[in-house]
């Protein structure tokens, strides 16, 4: 921990991201004189405001995630598999298993997605095990060397699912496609008699089934948003409270890192096999 940053200072800092906004003088960044000021110049912006650390982590995650699985499916063999490859097999094959037993409906996106969502959440959450200040203090030193701006006034949050705005993202990416499959399998008159219908079958019930149907809808993608989001906040948040005894970390870091492995695990195997439960809710014709 910077020695001229107070333990408060310093928790602020690795909790806030890095932001580009455009205003009427153009594009900003969020850097300020001060700590407790330095988002002021994106506050008037409104709607475009970007956390460019978010979104410059996980597409750089993406990018690796589609090059590594596109170069080992190039070059896979049907002799002895190396370790990549092996490795890579047990992903698909455990994905694969976990899709075919859950999703009832026939559509061959729901696996390649379900992969692609588990293994770029894993990715996105694994970057919590990177030590909090390597990261940003290279940060701080590259745009102090490029444009002399104080790097204590650069930020860079370098776990995306840390950011609401990226799970809340995911989760919306999911509920448009319970939208279009319920619409598609079932019709716009089966959509709505699925809302209006269930779960008392009776026309005097429709205002309360309307209710009760809407908010489990609008209850899915907010649900998958926060959990991956609170999970891997918290845990990045007790990283950062570790930092901050010097030292002393040491002995409590590890145990921690050793810990928030499962989290890391599961929080991306949750997300994927919610999706694939809702979808398949969505392939059901009542």
């Amino acid at each position: 921990m910077a020695a001229e940053q107070t333990t408060q200072e310093y928790i602020l800092h690795h909790l806030t991201n890095a932001t580009m906004c455009m205003t009427d003088d153009g594009l900003k960044f969020s850097h300020g004189k001060e700590l407790e000021h330095a988002s002021t110049v994106c506050q008037e912006a409104g709607f475009w405001v970007w956390n460019i650390d978010t979104m410059g982590w996980s597409i750089a995650l993406g990018v690796l995630f589609l090059w590594l699985f596109r170069r080992v499916a190039k070059s896979a063999t049907t002799g002895v598999p190396g370790k990549t490859q092996a490795f890579i097999e047990i992903v698909v094959e455990f994905v694969n298993t976990n899709v075919r037993d859950t999703f009832h409906g026939r559509n061959n996106l729901i696996a390649p997605l379900g992969l692609t969502i588990f293994v770029w959440v894993f990715l996105m959450n694994l970057m919590d095990l990177v030590p909090v200040d390597l990261l940003p203090w290279a940060a701080g030193q590259i745009a102090n060397a490029a444009t002399g701006v104080d790097p204590h006034n650069v930020y860079m949050k370098v776990v995306p699912t840390t950011d609401l705005n990226l799970t809340l993202a995911l989760a919306l990416g999911v509920f448009f496609l319970i939208l279009f499959y319920s619409i598609k399998v079932k019709g716009v008159g089966g959509f709505i008699k699925e809302l209006t219908m269930q779960p008392f079958n009776h026309w005097s019930m429709i205002p309360v089934n309307f209710i009760l149907e809407t908010v489990t809808l609008l209850a899915r993608p907010f649900s998958l948003a926060l959990r991956l989001f609170g999970n891997l906040y918290a845990g990045e948040l007790i990283f950062i409270l570790i930092a901050t005894l010097g030292l002393w970390q040491l002995p409590l870091h590890f145990p921690w890192a050793v810990f928030h492995i499962l989290v890391i695990v599961l929080q991306a195997f949750i997300f994927m096999m919610l999706t694939v439960v809702y979808l398949s809710l969505a392939h059901e014709d009542h």
